[in-house]
This record gives structure tokens, C-alpha cells and sequence, in this order.
């Protein structure tokens, strides 16, 4: 499903609408979300074989992956976070540990002031939308798509989105750039798109 600017535009408005209130709720709820994701992010195991984890610091309204993190660094792994480089570039990643001293980077999201840099094996992905066959919708940077174009180009590199259920819609659009998602994990459970993306073009759903 290809679509304008103009499209994304809109789709981007009503999303980050919905994620605020998702956000919201989940708060008036005591924020378990966050906890949930990441009992059904290890539940099934998709971190497995991973040696280096790229999560992220939150902003605005994206659901936490903190508990998450600190679970996957205290069972060993090593954990990165995305740092902005420019307009246009990839994202590269430094390591990120519970003690990381932390400044502020382009648009207000927070990056370590030192640390190695590390190529991750799985990325754990903020978004503004997401649909069944694991389109993501992002802030339209294209930062995650570069990256992961890059990355994807030289080995196998996992990409799973992070979201609260609420942000799901019937169909993102997409163009030859964009990169898909191998799995989505909301505090609901976790979707694998394969077979939904598979049937594109062939009238499946």
C-alpha cells in the first residue's frame, strides 16, 4: 500500500492522538503496559541469540521499554540506544546500561554521553502506527528505515516494534523505502506479520 505525504501526514496526526490517550489509559490503570510488553516480549523469546539489543529512551507519549531493558541487561545482554548522527544518515548506537550518564540529543531524546558504539543484532522500535503485516508508521525521519536497510544489507537484523495495542490501524502506507517489522509487541501479546505480509498484493488481509 503506497501513500502521499499528504496521507501519512493525517495518518500521523490521528496516531500520535491515539497514543496519547492510550498512554492515558494506561496510566489511569496504574501503567502496567509497559510491564506487559515485556512479559510477552520474553515469553517469546525473541531476543534469543541476540548479543546486542537496541532499545530506546522514551519521548513524548512512546511506551516505556525500560522494565524491558533492565530484564535484558541483567540476563546478560548488551543493550544500545539509537543516537542521531544528522539529517539523512543512519542511526548509530552507543551502549546504554541502568548507570549511563545521559544527555539530551536532537529532538529532546536522551543518548549516553560516552560508551562504545555497537551494531545491534535486534532493534526494539518506537512508532506512532502499525498494522497487521508490520508496516510502521514513524515521525518521518526515516532514520529507522535507513538504519535498518543498512544493517539488514550486511547480515540478519531483527526490527520489533514496541506499541501499545491502541496504535494498531488497518493499513500503513508504505513505499519501496520502508523497511517491515518481524514482530510487534504491545501489552496485549506479540504479532508476527509474515503471513499477513506475505499475502499483499494477492487480496489477503
Amino acid at each position: 500500500m503506497t501513500g502521499t505525504d499528504d496521507t501519512k501526514a493525517a495518518l500521523r496526526r490521528a496516531a500520535q492522538a491515539a497514543r496519547r490517550a492510550a498512554q492515558e489509559a494506561d496510566r489511569a490503570r496504574g501503567g502496567e503496559a509497559a510491564l506487559l510488553a515485556r512479559d510477552h516480549f520474553l515469553a517469546a523469546n525473541l531476543h534469543r541469540g541476540a548479543g546486542v539489543v537496541a532499545g530506546y529512551r522514551p519521548i513524548r507519549s512512546e511506551i516505556d521499554p525500560t522494565p524491558l531493558m533492565l530484564t535484558l541487561h541483567a540476563a546478560g545482554h548488551r543493550l544500545a540506544v539509537p543516537v542521531i548522527e544528522g539529517k539523512g544518515r543512519p542511526l548509530r548506537f552507543r551502549e546504554w546500561h541502568p548507570e549511563a550518564a545521559m544527555t539530551e540529543g536532537p529532538f529532546g531524546v536522551p543518548v549516553p554521553v560516552t560508551g562504545c558504539w555497537r551494531e545491534p543484532d535486534l532493534l526494539i522500535v518506537p512508532l506512532l502506527a502499525f498494522d497487521r503485516a508490520g508496516w510502521r508508521l514513524g515521525y518521518g525521519g526515516g532514520f529507522y528505515d535507513r538504519t535498518l536497510a543498512e544493517l539488514r544489507g550486511r547480515r540478519r537484523v531483527l526490527a520489533v516494534g514496541f506499541a501499545y495495542a491502541a496504535q494498531e490501524v488497518e493499513a500503513v502506507p508504505h513505499d519501496e523505502g520502508d523497511q517491515p517489522l518481524d514482530a510487534v509487541v504491545t501489552e496485549r501479546g506479540v504479532i508476527r506479520p509474515g503471513a499477513a505480509r506475505a499475502g499483499e498484493g494477492s487480496g489477503a488481509r
